[in-house]
């Protein structure tokens, strides 16, 4: 679950009053032991109310009004986003903050659960569900994904194993990979795909360089074939060079798939190259395909 933890106003953060270097670095201390616990998503401070504006609806009308605003306790004077596992997890590390108002008597953090997209029901319709979806990858810097269908295949190719110290092997698999694949009679000739599956937690994978191929087509001796099962897909497209690919899958596996209200996962993910890949330039025609859960 996500928490925003809201650090209330006093009368010393509206009035402009700046954190000493005390208190600077035991939040520095604190926001890093979050960071390294996984816990912390975002965090700021925020200047003063008299900064500020309010922009007030009413009816057709929009009014805009200028800090400061009188209501000091129910002010912000900053926040962090937390991932956690309850809301006593967050309680805990809350209890742990260094106090955000030295000397004051008052000091108020709250914790307020984010809404995620199983809170909304059924109103919150699948296509709803891949709207919200595709915005936050927008905000996170990532092209906005299409949801496709895809169907049964049958991809064969060359398979080797891999982890995080290792990956960066694997564009000499894809050297060893197309001079067989040019050479050998009766393979497609249509996009080419590189299947990441057989994933483990300690971040080892399979690797599979292959194309999609039939029931009885001759293959070398050294493919592998692998079955990959019909089911629906966020397929983002990749523009920039091809040797960011590890860093459009990081942002997709660490910032989006967490947090963007899809089941993600259940099955291989890969990237598809078509025609308008060019090896040459190393850019066009790339798109990456992450799998949705049918659960």
């Amino acid at each position: 679950m996500k928490v925003m933890v809201i650090v209330k106003a006093s009368k010393n953060s509206e009035a402009g009053e700046m954190p000493t270097e005390q208190l600077l670095t035991e939040m520095g201390q604190y926001n890093e032991e979050l960071a390294k616990a996984g816990i912390m998503l975002e965090g700021a401070g925020l200047h003063p109310s008299s900064r500020g504006v309010r922009v007030q609806f009413s009816g057709n009308n929009r009014n805009v009004i200028d800090g400061p605003f009188a209501e000091t306790k129910e002010l912000i004077a900053g926040f962090w986003m937390w991932r956690v596992k309850s809301m006593e997890e967050a309680i805990e590390w809350a209890k742990r903050c260094p106090c955000p108002h030295p000397g004051s008597d008052d000091c108020h953090i709250e914790l307020r659960q984010v809404f995620e997209a199983e809170d909304f029901g059924e109103s919150f319709t699948p296509e709803l569900r891949e709207q919200e979806a595709a915005v936050m990858a927008m905000t996170l810097g990532l092209n906005s994904p299409t949801f496709r269908a895809g169907p049964d295949m049958v991809i064969a190719g060359i398979n080797r194993s891999y982890n995080a110290e290792t990956r960066a092997a694997i564009p000499d698999q894809w050297h060893h990979f197309i001079p067989i694949l040019q050479t050998s009679v009766g393979l497609a000739t249509g996009p080419c795909f590189g299947v990441c599956w057989n994933t483990k937690s300690d971040c080892e994978f399979d690797y599979l360089t292959g194309v999609e191929v039939t029931t009885g087509t001759q293959l070398p001796s050294e493919f592998t074939t692998l079955n990959v099962s019909s089911r629906r897909y966020a397929v983002f497209a990749h523009t920039k060079h091809v040797s960011a690919i590890p860093e459009t899958l990081a942002a997709i596996w660490s910032k989006w798939a967490p947090d963007c209200g899809l089941k993600v996962g259940g099955a291989p993910c890969f990237e598809r190259y078509t025609a308008e890949f060019n090896p040459d330039t190393g850019l066009g025609g790339m798109e990456i395909w992450i799998p949705l859960s049918t659960d």
